[in-house]
C-alpha cells in the first residue's frame, strides 16, 4: 500500500521532559486507538546491501533514500508487514504489504524466489533484494505510545528503551535479548503530519527542550551494536 509523502521530525528527548510533555499533549491530543491502554512494542528487521548502502546514505545525509524493513507489533505474528520507507530531506512516505508468517522467515533467511501469487510490492522487493544481495543486518526494538490528531493528519510518538538485536532468529521470540543503544533516560520523540500542524500543537512543542535529530533508529542501532 502506498501513501503520499508526510513531514516526519525527529527529537532527543530525556525521560523527564518527556513525561512532561506526556502530560500537555493528553489534554489536546487522542491516544491510539488501537493501543489506547498505553505503550505498545515494535520490532523491525533491517534489510541492508554489502556495501551496507542504507547505513551510509543515513549518515551522509543523501536525499532520497530508502530502507527496507519488516515490522511487527507486541510480538503478534499473525500481523506482519513488509515496509519500504523513503525519506526526502524532511518528507517520508511507505509503500508496504501484509506478509504471512512462513512468508517472513522465507525472506528473513534470504530466500527470494518470486512466486506468481505474489502482490506486485513484493515481487519488486524480493527482485531488488536479489540483484543488490540484500539481508538482514539487524532487530530494532521499542517501546512505542502515541498520540493522534485529525487536524492535519498528526501522529506524535514516544519511543522508549531503543535497543538492538543482531541476532535475526530471534525476531519472534518471546525472550528476545536487546542491547540498550541509547544515553540513560534518552528516548526519540516522532511528530508526523501532512500539510499543517495547528498552532496549539506546534506551541505545546516548542518549548525549547527538544534537541532535532536526522539519525535513523535503524542508524543509531548499527553505529552503538557491537559486531555489526
Amino acid at each position: 500500500m502506498q501513501k503520499k509523502y508526510r513531514h516526519e521530525l525527529k527529537y532527543l528527548v530525556d525521560e523527564r521532559d518527556l513525561v512532561l510533555l506526556e502530560d500537555k499533549l493528553k489534554s489536546i491530543m487522542m491516544t491510539d486507538k488501537h493501543y489506547e491502554n498505553g505503550a505498545y512494542e515494535i520490532r523491525s528487521a533491517y534489510f541492508d546491501d554489502y556495501r551496507d548502502s542504507a547505513l551510509n546514505q543515513n549518515l551522509m545525509g543523501v536525499s532520497p533514500r530508502f530502507k527496507y524493513r519488516i515490522r511487527i507489533y507486541n510480538g503478534d505474528s499473525s500481523y506482519i508487514h513488509l515496509e519500504k520507507k523513503i525519506k526526502n530531506h524532511d518528507m517520508t512516505r511507505k509503500e508496504s504489504c501484509r506478509l504471512s508468517y512462513e512468508e517472513c522467515r522465507r525472506l528473513l533467511s534470504g530466500q527470494y524466489q518470486i512466486q506468481p501469487e505474489d502482490e506486485m510490492f513484493l515481487k519488486q522487493f524480493k527482485a531488488y533484494a536479489a540483484m543488490n544481495l540484500l539481508k538482514p543486518k539487524m532487530i530494532v526494538a521499542y517501546e512505542r505510545k502515541a498520540f493522534i490528531c485529525p487536524d492535519g493528519n498528526i501522529r506524535i510518538t514516544f519511543d522508549r528503551n531503543i535497543s538492538s538485536v543482531t541476532d535475526i532468529e530471534q525476531f519472534f521470540s518471546q525472550d528476545i535479548v536487546k542491547r540498550p543503544i541509547m544515553e540513560s533516560g534518552k528516548h526519540v520523540l516522532e511528530v508526523k503530519y501532512d500539510e499543517f500542524m495547528p498552532r496549539y500543537i506546534k506551541e505545546t512543542l516548542n518549548d525549547g527542550k527538544l534537541d532535532r535529530t536526522t539519525y535513523s533508529k535503524y542508524y543509531l542501532c548499527r553505529k552503538y551494536s557491537i559486531g555489526t
